[in-house]
């Protein structure tokens, strides 16, 4: 497993939404079986940086339930860890392989029981969404979104697309959660 910190900090937020103004923490995850990508990023104001990142990886040699036990018990560690207030997920995309699309399932509902366990919000996005929030666009395509992703947090482009894609999740994340937050001060 792979972890990577920003060097800059904010204060640590209380786990939660936030609606005040304060400190935004953020979970975005990329689940899979083999590999789950995931990503922390805070918002403050306009400004947002990466907490910590990484892809977790399960192996193939492991057992189904074993990999995604061990997914769970990842999962409440970096909610714990880095006092994420919400989880960032992509919508399920399903393509024409039906055993791909019920690991997907099976991931994805370790997050959002380990989001559960937690009493946190999880939002889910289309990817569409998720490019457009990156790079303007609701087609970019993966190297237009890894390029974004380091243009708006000023880092290095993540190393492998899992990583990227929890990374983008959490942008459309913060990103949304900034437009709902002017729509009910509007209100």
């Amino acid at each position: 497993m792979s972890i990577r910190k920003s060097s800059r900090s904010f204060p640590r937020p209380e786990p939660g939404p936030s609606t005040d103004g304060g400190p935004l923490r953020v979970l975005g995850v990329d689940p899979g079986t083999r590999i789950t990508g995931w990503a922390v990023v805070e918002a403050l104001g306009t400004d947002v940086r990466r907490i910590a990142s990484g892809a977790l990886r399960l192996g193939s040699l492991t057992s189904l339930p074993d990999r995604l036990r061990r997914m769970h018990a990842a999962l409440g560690g970096w909610i714990r860890d880095h006092g994420v207030a919400a989880v960032g997920l992509e919508q399920a995309f399903v393509a024409r392989n039906v055993q791909s699309a019920l690991r997907l399932g099976e991931s994805r509902g370790v997050v959002l029981l380990a989001a559960a366990e937690a009493g946190l919000p999880v939002f889910e996005y289309s990817p569409a969404a998720v490019k457009h929030a990156v790079v303007g666009y609701g087609r970019a395509d993966k190297g237009q979104m890894v390029r974004g992703i380091a243009m708006l947090l000023s880092i290095e482009p993540p190393d492998g697309d899992d990583e990227a894609d929890a990374l983008a999740v959490a942008l459309c994340h913060v990103h949304g959660h900034r437009i709902r937050t002017l729509l009910d001060r509007a209100r």
